[in-house]
């Protein structure tokens, strides 16, 4: 395993907060964190609301597709972080796991997805913060 840390947000469909989450990960951290995302049952796209959502904030998520969770990627993970996504997501000994309690911006308005956004990028933050990275 590499020395840097490796995060891996899962959600159902690797769309909207996992996405988010990513996007936020990559953008505050750099290369000094691995980031990866995906879903136990992925949509075909990017929610929009998410991608105009962190394009407001100058976080461009657009060119990025869900992506189905495989067990590799779980158990080659530092932490994991699920959001949604119950008992469907593999556990490894030796890895680290979170379960974020956010709302699915599924359906949802560009004004609910922000206030989704905003409770990701602060939950980042503070990972950041844990993770001893500035």
């Amino acid at each position: 395993m590499s020395s840097k840390p490796s995060v891996l947000f899962v959600c159902v469909h690797n769309a909207g907060r996992s996405q988010m989450a990513a996007g936020f990960l990559t953008h505050l951290a750099g290369t000094a964190v691995e980031v990866r995302s995906a879903g136990t049952a992925p949509a075909e796209t990017i929610n929009p609301a998410a991608v105009d959502a962190m394009a407001e904030i100058g976080i461009d998520i657009a060119d990025q597709t869900p992506k189905v969770l495989i067990p590799d990627t779980v158990e080659t993970s530092t932490v994991v972080i699920t959001m949604g996504c119950g008992d469907t997501c593999p556990v490894f000994p030796g890895v680290t796991y979170r379960d974020w309690k956010l709302d699915d911006p599924a359906g949802r308005d560009l004004d609910a997805v922000r206030s989704i956004r905003d409770e990701i990028g602060q939950r980042i933050r503070n990972l950041l913060t844990e993770l001893g990275i500035d």
